[in-house]
């Protein structure tokens, strides 16, 4: 009997390496002689470079870096089993999570830490990168990434101005003739599953804006400073790009990354591909995925819906344990098998999080007995 264990991160509480890990080893336990696979997986969001690393053997660059509030963070960027290529995640250097509740606003936020990150990287000899883009606290358009990779974004006297999301009105000429010139040479892969244009009612500032602490007066007056500052982006680097699916992503680092030749995919897609998960997946296999918490949401281009969708496509069968089920989770029936909760009984959040790897086994364990009697008696009835 063959399994694939591919889960998302159990945010908060589990790495994706450690789901699966807990995974495979209850499917082993009740059923020996089972061949367990297991993929961590991630969509462009936290956990994307430890998935990636995990998956493919590589290791970490860890480094200090300018956070989302522009004080210094520890953060790291992976190298891929390969040798070759360097993953980054805006998650670990300017994700949400790193502010403070009581300070998060999108006007004093900036995507600085990231530009550093590929900065290092690139001194580091890396030219292919594959980037991932879910979890930011900044609405900036990208303007600190490219700020710290040698563009200037100068005010009307022709002074520096400060690379934060409410400097963005502020910029009257962009010079982009000082853009590292290695990036002329790199390969970089995009992973998000936002299609998001840079402004407008679905753009980053409306969309996204109010999650990182945006007023609707910020909203607003972010929305109209980013298709001023686009504009000028647009003039320098003779691309069209704000109106693009995915420009929106990450409060526009969508955008800027096209504007530096970036190319966007499918942050699921792009993982699986990268880790082999797309080819490992074979007729009649259990393919066993999961998040944090999976409800409606899970079926706009969640990891555990784009692996039941591969799994399918295959002749898989996909079984979803997440840690818990929310609204709308029996639209999952439809592309699952079955669908499980780790919480086996109402429970305080700090508790399920704090005992979630014994949860995870205890509900796998569950999942692969029945699976294994099943199989037994099947069996029977067939001889």
């Amino acid at each position: 009997m063959r399994f694939v264990v591919a889960p998302d991160s159990y945010k908060g509480s589990l790495s994706a390496a450690a789901v699966g890990q807990a995974i495979a080893r209850a499917v082993q336990a009740e059923i020996p002689d089972a061949a367990v696979r297991v993929f961590p997986m991630a969509d462009g969001g936290e956990g994307t470079v430890d998935a990636l690393v995990a998956a493919t053997g590589g290791r970490l660059h860890g480094m200090r870096a300018s956070g989302p509030l522009l004080e210094p963070v520890d953060t790291a960027f992976g190298e891929l089993g390969d040798g070759r290529t360097a993953v980054l995640e805006v998650a670990n250097v300017a994700g949400l999570p790193m502010v403070p509740a009581d300070r998060r606003n999108p006007l004093h936020t900036s995507s600085r830490g990231l530009g550093e990150l590929m900065r290092a990287a690139l001194d580091a000899g890396f030219r292919r990168f594959i980037v991932g883009l879910g979890g930011s606290a900044t609405n900036d358009g990208g303007m600190g990434m490219l700020s710290a990779l040698g563009v200037r974004f100068l005010d009307a006297a022709g002074l520096p101005v400060e690379p934060v999301g409410g400097s963005l009105d502020r910029v009257a000429a962009v010079d982009w003739s000082g853009l590292d010139p290695r990036l002329a040479e790199a390969e970089i892969r995009v992973a998000s599953d936002v299609d998001n244009p840079l402004c407008g009612p679905r753009g980053a500032s409306a969309v996204f804006g109010p999650q990182k602490g945006a007023t609707p007066e910020m909203v607003a007056r972010l929305d109209a400073a980013l298709g001023r500052w686009s504009a000028l982006v647009e003039a320098a680097t003779d691309r069209r790009l704000a109106e693009v699916p995915g420009a929106g992503a990450a409060g526009g680092l969508g955008f800027a990354l096209m504007a530096m030749g970036g190319r966007l995919s499918s942050g699921a897609a792009l993982v699986a591909e990268t880790i082999g998960l797309t080819q490992a997946v074979r007729p009649g296999d259990w393919v066993i995925t999961g998040e944090g918490q999976s409800d409606a949401q899970t079926l706009h281009g969640k990891v555990p819906y784009y692996v039941a969708r591969l799994a399918r496509d295959a002749g898989a069968r996909p079984i979803l344990l997440s840690g818990g089920l929310g609204a709308g989770c029996e639209r999952l029936l439809e592309h699952f098998v079955s669908i499980h909760a780790a919480v086996p009984r109402p429970m305080a959040v700090e508790e399920a999080m704090a005992d979630a790897e014994a949860l995870v086994y205890q509900a796998a364990r569950s999942i692969a007995r029945l699976i294994r009697t099943a199989s037994e008696v099947l069996g029977q009835a067939g001889r």
